[in-house]
């Protein structure tokens, strides 16, 4: 029999609410007031409830696709196309009829940069050693059509970064092609392979020359003339080893971070100046650098048809082998390099850095850049894995 003060809750509580009915303090039972109301309207509380949630669900999606909505979410995508239109249209007009000086312009990375700001209108300064290159580039450029805005040939420099005796006079030739510098590019550069121990003191200081103190004596050879406008942009080109260090790469690693440091320090002096300062990290780019990089004891890396002599420890010879192995180099390129980006998608990377006027940009791939932190945030694990890739480098590969 349900009690009359059973009946009384469940009259009052027509939506079948759970809270409405009586509470027990301990189990309910057959034999417990109220267990028989409760048993029954279970299923009809479960059905509630599932009605009242699929109501909430369809009133939200009618307020999302409601005509208040839509076109609110239709102008905030129109805003945001707007921005990026402005920052594009601005990072064209901050290129165009800029006078732009280019180091190492006759190839690789330097040459792709020179066609990118020739055909986004600057007025370039090609500068190196070649001059032969250089006006065949020049030329190249000035008989090129395939741009919509106006162009301007390019005057080109000549001479030699690891040469600190020519940079105030290279300074010189260089503001008298156009009168002023916007935008110094110090790209020119050199590689390095080989082993610490093998290597002399003076292939160090020839890399750190061509790397560091040329590119840091031409920008200062330039700044006066910047300061005195108020107006200038330097730009360094460094590289991913410029913020982490990789077996057999010493001489070149140590002049990329000096160069990260010192353009650092650079940007951070002459924001009162209102000069930007942009440093450029590439990771590995199809390039002749490999081929053209120093070795430890200052021989072309990549030098076509040469032979030397592998040093005749047992260690160094293949199972049966007596004496020592010679070997001839073609054309030697890095698996690294040559699995590379293409040097045309890192000058186009490199022209929206400038005209975004970036600070700082990681141009690496995935693996690179999380060595970047992984050196800051776990510098045990990365030791270990250099030291692993260095006894990998360090197996002869012929055997």
């Amino acid at each position: 029999m349900v009690s009359a003060a059973t009946r009384k809750w469940a009259r009052m509580d027509p939506l079948n609410l759970a809270p409405s009915l009586p509470r027990a303090e301990g189990p309910l039972g057959p034999g417990d007031p109220g267990w028989l109301v409760r048993l029954c309207w279970a299923p009809k509380e479960h059905q509630t409830r599932t009605r009242r949630k699929s109501l909430l669900q369809a009133r939200v999606m009618d307020f999302l696709t409601s005509t208040a909505i839509l076109p609110l979410l239709f102008g905030c995508v129109g805003v945001f196309s707007l921005l990026k239109l402005l920052q594009w249209l601005r990072m064209k007009a901050y290129i165009r009829d800029a006078v732009v000086v280019i180091t190492g312009a006759t190839s690789g990375l330097g040459r792709e940069c020179a066609r990118v700001f020739y055909a986004a209108g600057a007025k370039l300064v090609l500068c190196g050693r070649n001059a032969k290159a250089l006006e065949e580039l020049t030329e190249e450029l000035a008989a090129s059509q395939a741009t919509k805005v106006q162009t301007h040939r390019p005057c080109s420099v000549t001479f030699d970064l690891s040469d600190p005796g020519c940079i105030v006079g290279a300074a010189t030739e260089i503001l008298r092609c156009f009168g002023h510098v916007d935008v110094l590019i110090n790209n020119a550069g050199v590689g390095y392979r080989g082993a610490i121990v093998d290597t002399s003191t003076d292939v160090d200081r020839r890399v750190m020359e061509i790397n560091y103190f040329g590119p840091v004596a031409l920008t200062k050879a330039l700044l006066p003339s910047m300061v005195r406008r108020r107006q200038g942009h330097v730009v360094a080109i460094s590289s991913i080893q410029g913020r982490i260090g990789i077996p057999f790469r010493s001489a070149y690693a140590a002049s990329k971070h000096a160069t990260q440091a010192f353009f650092d320090c650079l940007r951070a002096e002459l924001e009162q100046c209102d000069i930007e300062v942009t440093v450029i990290s590439p990771g590995y780019i199809h390039t002749n650098l490999s081929l053209n990089a120093v070795t430890a004891s200052g021989s072309r890396y990549g030098a076509s048809n040469q032979s030397f002599l592998l040093a005749a420890h047992p260690r160094h010879l293949c199972p049966g082998e007596r004496g020592p192995v010679f070997l001839s180099l073609h054309s030697v390129t890095d698996k690294t390099t040559a699995e590379g980006r293409s040097p045309v998608e890192v000058a186009q990377d490199v022209l929206a850095a400038v005209g975004k006027r970036k600070k700082d940009v990681v141009l690496a791939g995935l693996a690179p850049s999380l060595a970047v932190y992984l050196r800051a945030l776990a510098p045990s694990l990365f030791f270990r894995l250099m030291a692993a890739r260095a006894r990998k480098e360090q197996k002869p590969k012929h055997c």
